[in-house]
């Protein structure tokens, strides 16, 4: 149980409650194979079937970590940080990246969009879902929209989330890793018909990193 104390100091976004935090290399996206500091944050309601860290999903069953510890890992690593979850935006993420941005550091969020957009952010990759769709003004202001193909019908919500991003927005269609094999050839093909699109792998699946 957490004291009123930590409880106060986690609302304000001092404290968050810190799943893992990793050196690697990002696999997706626009900014796939460069070296990046990875801060996952616990706690997400979203609740996708095909999550892959579901035991993100349980903020309670994660420390409440101070930020400037936090900052100070990230820091000695990377001059890139990706702040994911979990669904990072349940908190406040002003603090934590004014700290990183105090180091000089980039600052990078993947997030599914379903709650107002908090912190200081260089690089914003909107991942939406269907089961809880992100708040409107996320969508101007993300770089970079990445929508998990599972079935045939994950394009046309695809089509509709596109719709609503900036025009300067990059747009990727990525493979539920699952079905992979079912699912890749039909992006293909979806993309080469609609080339505004581009295809995002999780390469680092592939080569074995984690």
């Amino acid at each position: 149980m957490i004291n009123k104390e930590v409880l106060e100091l986690v609302n304000a976004g001092l404290m968050l409650p810190l799943m893992e935090e990793f050196y690697t290399i990002q696999g997706e996206g626009f900014h796939k194979g460069t070296a990046a500091y990875f801060i996952r944050i616990g706690g997400c309601d979203v609740g996708c079937h095909w999550c892959d860290v579901k035991e993100s999903w349980n903020a309670e069953t994660h420390p409440p970590t101070a930020i400037e510890s936090i900052v100070r890992n990230a820091a000695s690593f990377s001059d890139t940080i990706v702040v994911t979850g979990g669904e990072p935006l349940m908190w406040d993420m002003g603090p934590l990246t004014k700290a990183l941005k105090n180091k000089n550091l980039s600052t990078h969020i993947e997030t599914s969009g379903a709650y107002p957009l908090t912190g200081i952010w260089d690089w914003i990759c909107l991942s939406p879902k269907k089961n809880k769709l992100p708040v409107d003004e996320i969508y101007r202001q993300a770089h970079e929209l990445k929508v998990i193909v599972y079935n045939k019908h994950d394009l046309v919500f695809a089509e509709e989330q596109a719709k609503k991003v900036s025009k300067t927005c990059i747009l990727y269609l990525q493979p539920e890793w699952s079905v992979r094999e079912k699912v890749t050839p039909m992006i293909v093909d979806y993309v080469m018909k609609n080339p505004k699109w581009k295809v995002s792998l999780q390469t680092h699946k592939y080569l074995n990193i984690p």
